[in-house]
């Protein structure tokens, strides 16, 4: 059975990279609404960064925590404010989850719900807060229970992204009460969280993984 070892980890960040680098324009339009609209160049530059610091470790990768920790050193060092701590935290408990044990493929949520967690922890922010949590962790829940209910990878990833595109579209009808776009109220209403649609667009490369899994 695949497991979530280095190898499906530098390729989860080199496809991240190339989304949120397609994405990037999208982005940074969402933010400018919301926020100082560099939400886009944060995200690209970021997962870029970790991309490039992996694939100098291709012939030899370290451990599965070893590589999120270095997708946490990466992130940080290019990406110093906002974003840069709560992803950087998010990938250092993702690094003590595959710590505990392998998971499988299916079991993609168990490590999303990590993310979820180091991010909830740094943030300080939680469920209806108009954050990335909001798509973060109503995903990780679908996709867990999927894979305690016997789903298939692909199916998991199919249910955790559609998870998250239907909770990003929610953060329209909530008034932000954390990160910069807080300072709006409750002119952020009506608004897409461009962090929310970020995690969407990660998320949705899991569905990429299981669809070119053996």
């Amino acid at each position: 059975m695949a497991h979530i070892d280095a190898p499906y980890l530098i390729a989860f960040f080199r496809h991240a990279a190339q989304r949120l680098e397609r994405e990037r324009g999208m982005l940074c339009a969402l933010d400018g609404e919301i926020g100082d609209g560099d939400h886009g160049t944060s995200m690209a530059n970021g997962f870029a960064a970790v991309a490039k610091r992996l694939n100098a470790l291709r012939n030899d990768p370290p451990s599965p925590e070893g590589v999120l920790r270095e997708a946490a050193s990466a992130f940080i060092e290019e990406v110093g404010a906002t974003v840069g701590p709560l992803y950087a935290t998010a990938f250092l408990e993702g690094a003590t989850c595959l710590a505990a044990g392998p998971l499988t493929h299916a079991q993609v949520g168990t490590l999303m719900q990590a993310f979820a967690d180091g991010i909830a922890r740094r943030g300080k922010a939680g469920p209806g807060d108009k954050t990335m949590l909001d798509v973060w962790l109503p995903a990780a829940q679908a996709a867990r229970r999927a894979a305690e209910d016997g789903m298939n990878a692909r199916d998991v990833a199919l249910l955790a992204a559609d998870t998250a595109q239907q909770n990003a579209r929610g953060t329209v009808s909530m008034i932000a009460l954390r990160g910069r776009a807080a300072r709006l109220n409750e002119r952020s209403l009506g608004k897409l969280d461009p962090g929310a649609v970020s995690a969407t667009l990660i998320i949705e490369v899991f569905v990429d993984l299981a669809e070119e899994a053996p």
